[in-house]
């Protein structure tokens, strides 16, 4: 939790700069310096650790905002269900102020999305998997009405090209998040059993592939998801809740696959 009490309290600054600098001056009240201050943490070099999570951070939630605007308008409904994503990411009703301030630039009609993207892109660099959260979150709050809507996916599109993110990487956990992938919460051993069909989107394979191939998918997908993993890359400790959530729906897919093949 380093990154967000640096943020709070701001006696080191935010030495990034750029568009994400002056989202997070906005995001928690504070006019920070631009360039490296005189304390030197090692945590707000470039590719820090506390960089990286609080650029994490500030790029999800004020991206969220724009894509809720893509249609031109932001409704009471689609607040309700951002707020909704920032509750399942188990944020701290601190963090969702700042996540509402967040959002709520990302609505305005001067939002930079393409530097915002480009920097992000910049600060999150070689950390695919990272990104690849990012994009999951985004796509888990246009679905959270249950529809994506054109002028979402356009958007979504456009992230995805500026982020160097495949089309085919883009629909295959769209088929995911469908089938209901990080779309709150698990099941556990009590629930109904996973459908078949959903278990294969999930693991983002056809039920043609073999049994070499189908435990291939889900070893790639257990590395992208693990928690500690991600946070090492630069997830926010504190939105670590739902990469748990996910390898837990990645094992029981697994073992729904498992189980229908005889495994």
């Amino acid at each position: 939790m380093a990154w967000w009490g640096k943020a709070l309290g701001g006696a080191f600054g935010f030495m990034i700069g750029g568009p994400l600098g002056a989202l997070m001056g906005i995001a928690f009240g504070h006019n920070f310096d631009r360039g490296m201050n005189s304390l030197g943490d090692a945590g707000w070099q470039v590719g820090g650790q506390d960089r990286v999570q609080a650029a994490f951070f500030t790029a999800t939630f004020s991206v969220m905002g724009y894509i809720a605007k893509a249609d031109g308008k932001v409704t009471r409904d689609e607040i309700r269900l951002a707020e909704s994503v920032m509750g399942h990411l188990g944020l701290t009703a601190e963090m969702r102020e700042s996540a509402r301030k967040l959002f709520n630039e990302g609505k305005s009609g001067d939002f930079p999305i393409d530097e915002i993207l480009d920097q992000f892109k910049k600060e999150t660099r070689r950390r695919g998997t990272l990104i690849q959260m990012f994009l999951e979150i985004q796509l888990q709050a246009a679905y959270a009405d249950g529809v994506m809507h054109p002028a979402e996916k356009q958007v979504l599109h456009h992230i995805c090209g500026r982020l160097g993110i495949p089309i085919a990487q883009f629909d295959r956990l769209e088929e995911m998040l469908k089938a209901g992938f990080g779309s709150g919460g698990y099941r556990g051993p009590q629930a109904p059993q996973v459908p078949i069909e959903d278990a294969y989107a999930i693991l983002g394979v056809d039920k043609s592939v073999n049994d070499a191939e189908m435990k291939k998918a889900y070893r790639r997908l257990m590395s992208q998801h693990h928690p500690d993993k991600l946070v090492a890359k630069g997830l926010p400790d504190e939105m670590i809740k739902d990469a748990t959530e996910k390898t837990q729906q990645i094992k029981l897919a697994y073992e729904r696959v498992k189980e229908s093949r005889g495994l």
